[in-house]
């Protein structure tokens, strides 16, 4: 079991907790009070805290339905959502202006922060229906219900008439009729106005994010997420459009691929959470364009020819039975629109999240994944660009590399002359994720066992302390440092950092970078004009800022101007479930965003090149 460090202010208390506790729950097993009027189920903000030391955990979307947006960036949290992985420091019950935090629907104060209006579109009212009880009656099933909730038999979907006569006599002609707009989803038997849940999923590249939650309050009743398994396919976009160009089979394969994916996602969730699948009446998906089209099952082979077009980038709404997704046949499945061919509904996400289109100073989001996407901009204007990392920082292509999972190096730091290795879970070293591999190379910088092309130094190793002296070696023409030798950290073979290795990295960083740095210089934008970055992405929230600094990776801003948002497109997604209004705002942002091609600028070229280099 790992265990870390939550310390409790003002108490001054250290309590040593399992990694992914809650910070209620632990502060409770350890007889600290800390209030939770709604039963720590992220439904109210009397058991905020505000983190003031370590690591400040990604936002969850209730921290940001109950809190806003303005407190969330302060580095207030719910500490019954807020989960544990590093070492911090909270304060508890902080002194905060109640009149800040608003019960939703009500009115806020001058100034207030703007919390997340839960307004999902999903309407269920429970009538009652007079059955027929004579043979001359000229009136139906249908027009019995539609005289009690409104409408006409085109709102009516042909798949809610299936059950319509079973459901009107099971309890004496009482139903509960769910509705999106004038449009009928399903007709229930008796009382179920209660039950209305949804769906808000998040493909990428590389893996794919699906929680459930209750439309109602926003609160997340369970959460799968799993590799892409389209991967097999190709571990970046060109590969699977190459694969599926012109070539309709394939691209039924990838769609048949993410759709089962999908269909598994909600099995589990309905397993874990005991919500019937017919219950689950929306579902909003954001996704690179490229994910976007292929679950769509649309020909994406434009996608791999200049000028890159995308089919279509409109918003767009399906019934579930459309889609064979397996949740109630007439669920509404809302796409966000699309950028361009590579800046896709995720990034729009990522914006809608942050609310980048919202504050008057300029913010820098980097979502760090295979097809990494980078925003700039303020309320009075938005630029995007597509920022392909490729695998690299995913394990692939890297000769010890691996995806980040138990036994893979995480952290690397140097102590007493020598590299220090941190694995996941504690567990015998097995390879090195991305970031390990960000971290390795920022301290063999920082060592000068790496010069600021990239190449590993072999002339001046009598520089070096003795024990990193003897892990650079060159075997044949290939340069290398040996990472662990059998034994070391637990690992069963060695495990190194090649030249090879360094020059994906630093392809991966220089795609990442060069897109952050063609933002500025297409904004004029200089850095110290930059008031904050976030750090986006599943990859993102875990590597360390220090290093990605040193390396490059990001703009060379000041260490408090930079905070991690988690997987801000998932967080997106979710905000579009639970909000009507949201989902709107996206489009907006959507057809606000100027997207900047990289390839096609005359100064991408020099930009790429000096990002690929090392800060010296």
């Amino acid at each position: 079991m790992t265990t870390v460090a939550l310390t409790l202010l003002p108490a001054g208390r250290t309590l040593h907790v399992e990694a992914g506790s809650s910070i209620l729950k632990a502060a409770h097993a350890a007889g600290v009070d800390i209030e939770a009027t709604c039963g720590g189920r992220g439904r109210c903000t009397s058991c905020r805290v505000k983190l003031v030391a370590g690591a400040i955990p990604p936002p969850t979307i209730m921290d940001e339905v109950q809190l806003g947006d303005a407190l969330v960036r302060e580095g207030y949290r719910l500490s019954c959502q807020c989960r544990v992985s590093d070492a911090v420091t909270v304060q508890v019950s902080p002194p905060v202006d109640d009149r800040t935090f608003q019960i939703l629907g009500g009115e806020r104060p001058e100034g207030a922060p703007v919390p997340v209006r839960i307004e999902a579109g999903i309407a269920k009212a429970v009538v009652r229906v007079t059955l027929p009880a004579e043979e001359h009656h000229q009136t139906s099933d249908l027009e019995a219900v539609l005289e009690a909730v409104g409408g006409t038999p085109e709102d009516c979907a042909p798949e809610a008439l299936k059950t319509l006569p079973a459901a009107l006599r099971a309890h004496g002609g009482e139903v509960t009729v769910a509705t999106f707009g004038s449009r009928i989803l399903s007709i229930e038997a008796g009382d179920t106005h209660l039950h209305k849940f949804g769906l808000a999923i998040d493909i990428g590249t590389t893996s794919v994010v699906s929680t459930l939650l209750e439309l109602e309050s926003g609160e997340q009743m369970a959460s799968a997420s799993s590799l892409n398994p389209q991967a097999v396919f190709g571990g970046d976009l060109m590969s699977r459009i190459a694969f599926a160009q012109f070539d309709a089979g394939n691209l039924r394969k990838l769609q048949t691929r993410i759709i089962g994916l999908l269909n598994q996602h909600v099995e589990a969730l309905v397993r874990d959470s005991g919500v019937p699948a017919k219950w689950i009446y929306k579902v909003t998906i954001v996704g690179n364009t490229c994910m976007h089209h292929m679950l769509l099952g649309i020909d994406p082979s434009h996608l791999g020819l200049a000028p890159y077009a995308p089919v279509m980038r409109h918003p767009l709404v399906l019934s579930a039975r459309e889609l064979f997704l397996k949740v109630n046949p007439e669920a509404r499945v809302c796409f966000l629109p699309i950028v361009a061919g590579f800046v896709g509904a995720d990034a729009v996400a990522v914006a809608l999240a942050t609310r980048m289109d919202e504050t008057p100073e300029i913010r820098i989001a980097v979502d760090i994944g295979t097809n990494g996407e980078v925003l700039l901009g303020s309320r009075d204007h938005l630029w995007a660009c597509s920022a392909p990392a490729g695998p690299a920082l995913e394990g692939a292509q890297i000769r010890h590399g691996m995806r980040a999972a138990m036994g893979a190096i995480d952290r690397v730091a140097l102590a007493g002359g020598d590299l220090a290795l941190h694995t996941i879970g504690d567990a015998a070293a097995q390879g090195i994720c991305g970031s390990g591999l960000i971290d390795a190379i920022a301290v063999l910088l920082d060592a000068g066992v790496i010069d600021w092309t990239g190449l590993i130094e072999l002339d001046h190793l009598d520089r070096l302390p003795p024990p990193l002296r003897a892990r650079v070696t060159k075997r044949g023409e290939e340069r290398m440092v040996i990472l662990a030798r059998p034994g070391e950290a637990g690992a069963t073979q060695e495990i190194l950092l090649t030249q090879d290795d360094i020059r994906q990295v630093q392809l991966c960083k220089g795609a990442i970078a060069s897109g952050a740095a063609m933002l500025q210089h297409v904004a004029g934008v200089p850095d110290d004009k930059v008031a904050e970055l976030m750090l986006a992405g599943g990859f993102g929230n875990y590597l360390s800022i220090r290093s990605a600094l040193r390396i490059g990776l990001i703009p060379a801003l000041a260490e408090s101007k930079i905070r991690y948002v988690g997987n801000a497109a998932a967080l997106g997604a979710q905000m579009a479930l639970l909000s009507e209004p949201e989902r709107h705002r996206a489009e907006r942002i959507a057809r606000s965003i100027e997207h900047v091609s990289l390839a096609a600028h005359p100064d991408f070229q020099d930009i790429f090149v000096d990002c690929m280099n090392f800060p010296r």
